[in-house]
């Protein structure tokens, strides 16, 4: 039988772990504001791309529909990492490379989980990728950050097409910013992958 003192214990418990997890979305959140601001008091071309992305989208419909997401991922142009690793080191971050993906670390001692993610514009991520990322100029004004073009960032989910890809297209197709006259948009097989998710977004 559990004591009294047993459920104090546990209310705390919960009390901390409801506390580190509210704390980490805010430092993702803070993590993604301090590398936006350098870059662009540094006037360095970006995008922003990946779950971000789809949150400011999906907000502009639903903020009720946001998913959180850790990853904190942005486009450059391959010329600009060396602007962008003075404007960025200015704040805290250090530049790094895990498994051939350039990222920015949260400090020297911070985890490649937890830090910027680079993929840069105008190149294909993988060699079977049907087509390459976007240019750092498609972009749309989003609360005074650059965020990838809704098409543009729809391109991009439908080459990855992993299980959290998927899960940011059903979101975008849930509240309506995709619709059945998208999959003409893109090349083939992204077409069909993307009238699959609409013919079955539960699928």
């Amino acid at each position: 039988m559990e004591t009294t003192s047993g459920k104090a214990n546990l209310v705390r418990e919960e009390t901390s772990v409801f506390e580190r997890m509210f704390g980490a979305v805010e430092k993702v959140k803070e993590r993604l504001n301090r590398s936006c601001a350098a870059l662009e008091k540094a006037n360095v071309p970006y995008a922003i791309i990946g779950g971000h992305a789809v949150a400011a989208w999906v907000a502009t419909i639903d903020d009720g529909a946001v998913r959180n997401t850790r990853d904190v991922d942005l486009l450059l142009r391959e010329e600009d990492l060396d602007r962008a690793e003075q404007a960025l080191s200015s704040v805290g971050f250090v530049r790094n490379k895990a498994m051939d993906v350039h990222v920015f670390l949260d400090g020297k001692d911070g985890k490649p989980s937890q830090g910027i993610h680079i993929l840069l514009a105008g190149q294909k991520v993988k060699a079977s990728y049907a087509t390459a990322t976007p240019t750092v100029d498609q972009t749309q004004a989003i609360d005074d950050k650059r965020v990838i073009e809704l098409t543009e960032l729809v391109q991009m989910k439908l080459n990855s097409y992993r299980d959290k890809d998927r899960t940011h297209l059903r979101d975008m197709i849930g509240v309506g910013l995709i619709d059945s006259s998208w999959p003409t948009r893109f090349e083939s097989s992204l077409g069909q992958r993307l009238q699959e998710l609409l013919d079955d977004p539960d699928g």
